[in-house]
């Protein structure tokens, strides 16, 4: 071969070599088409950014996430980074379908609080970058507090059953809905401390559990807390506390937009204050986070881009278009953007400065780790509802869930 015609094509592979380019994919979850702008403006202000990695984003339906992920993994052929829930990081990390990232970020995981880094860790892992957060509030209804005489809003567990009763008995209105259904159910005992797993076994029909459990029975038998609270999800809180047939809400802001668009009178009567913490001291959270699937072999730079979409100006920039979620970086989180509506009489704006306040130390609590989650928070919520009920004693009804938790443990 001639040298020229070599040297030419020496040349040529370099200049490919120089010019080649890591596509890194990363899945979001109905996000698009409401926040295409944002998310847009994101991805290409990366690309600028970047002259080996691209970021090329793709939004999946929510209903059909999690097995895309999955048979994506199955396939050998991932995305770079998907967008989980703590529960759902959990399962996967659980079945070895994720990578932990604690190498990768052990240069800057300080930048995130302490909330979402507990969050996000499974097993004494990382196996997610922390993103956006949803931290939840107290709205209560103005009018049917001043009516019943509730002075100010309760500040703990024990105060919301007691305003709650105060306000069925003064007015025949519902005092509020706690999360009994399967979604929310293992949050009623970890906002007050009480584990249900401990060194591998079920331990939630202690006394403490059970002391717990009876103040529902007795909300329940008084009015305080309505007959279907088993069985009313999201849509039916929000219709609930919108036509002013329940007098506080626990939610996270996001839900007082809905209240503002679908009950406008109803919104102008609410207030806003910090969601009631139990004897753990922990206000409730929802945090989304950005994760590595098995088998992605580019996890350095997957984890630059995750790096880019949970830095503070992205995770500033993403808040202020869902004006309702909040930042998981510490210094997104203290900027004035969250704090403008403190002094507002606007409940959403209230809720957002509320919500922040109380981020630093939110947690995702639901229960991880189960062999067999689905039939073991059934036959928790069964238990529950046997117990609030009546149908059961307390600790009957407890005792049976923790033997039933325990052989799926044992077989774990």
């Amino acid at each position: 071969m001639k040298p020229r015609i070599l040297l030419g094509m020496l040349v040529l592979a370099f200049a490919g070599a120089a010019q080649a380019q890591t596509t890194v994919e990363y899945w979001s979850n109905s996000l698009s088409p409401k926040f295409d702008g944002v998310m847009k403006s994101l991805t290409a202000q990366f690309n600028a950014s970047q002259s080996d990695v691209k970021a090329v984003w793709v939004d999946v339906p929510w209903d059909s996430y999690q097995a895309r992920v999955i048979a994506a993994v199955a396939g050998g052929k991932p995305p770079g980074l998907v967008n989980l829930t703590v529960p759902w990081m959990a399962s996967m990390a659980q079945q070895g379908l994720l990578q932990p990232l604690d190498a990768g970020m052990a240069g800057f995981k300080q930048v995130y609080t302490q909330g979402a880094l507990a969050d996000v860790s499974y097993g004494g892992k990382l196996y997610g970058l922390p993103w956006y957060n949803q931290v939840a509030v107290l709205a209560y209804n103005r009018a049917l507090f001043d009516k019943a005489g509730v002075k100010m809003p309760p500040r703990t567990t024990a105060e919301t059953f007691a305003a709650a009763r105060q306000i069925k008995q003064r007015t025949g209105v519902t005092g509020f809905i706690p999360k009994l259904n399967e979604e929310g159910i293992t949050q009623v005992f970890l906002l007050e401390g009480l584990p249900l797993v401990k060194d591998g076994r079920a331990v939630f029909n202690s006394p403490a559990h059970v002391r717990l459990l009876e103040q529902y029975a007795r909300a329940y038998q008084d009015g305080s807390i309505p007959r279907d609270v088993f069985s009313i999800d999201f849509e039916a809180l929000i219709a609930q506390y919108g036509a002013g047939k329940v007098a506080m809400l626990n939610t996270a802001p996001s839900a007082l937009m809905r209240i503002k668009t679908d009950s406008p009178a109803i919104y102008a009567r609410t207030a806003v204050a910090p969601h009631p913490v139990g004897a753990a001291g922990v206000p409730p959270g929802n945090l989304f986070m950005w994760s590595v699937p098995k088998g992605y072999r580019d996890v350095d730079a997957a984890v630059a881009l995750g790096r880019f979409l949970t830095s503070d100006a992205a995770q500033l920039a993403f808040s202020r278009a869902t004006e309702t979620t909040l930042a998981s970086s510490r210094g997104a989180l203290a900027d004035p953007y969250f704090q403008a509506g403190a002094a507002s009489g606007d409940p959403a704006a209230k809720g957002r400065a509320t919500a922040a306040n109380s981020g630093a130390t939110a947690r995702t609590l639901v229960q991880t780790g189960l062999p067999d989650e689905a039939a073991m928070i059934q036959r928790l919520a069964q238990a529950l509802e046997e117990a609030v009920t009546g149908r059961k004693p307390v600790k009957q009804a407890l005792d049976g869930a923790v033997a039933y938790w325990n052989e799926r443990l044992g077989k774990k």
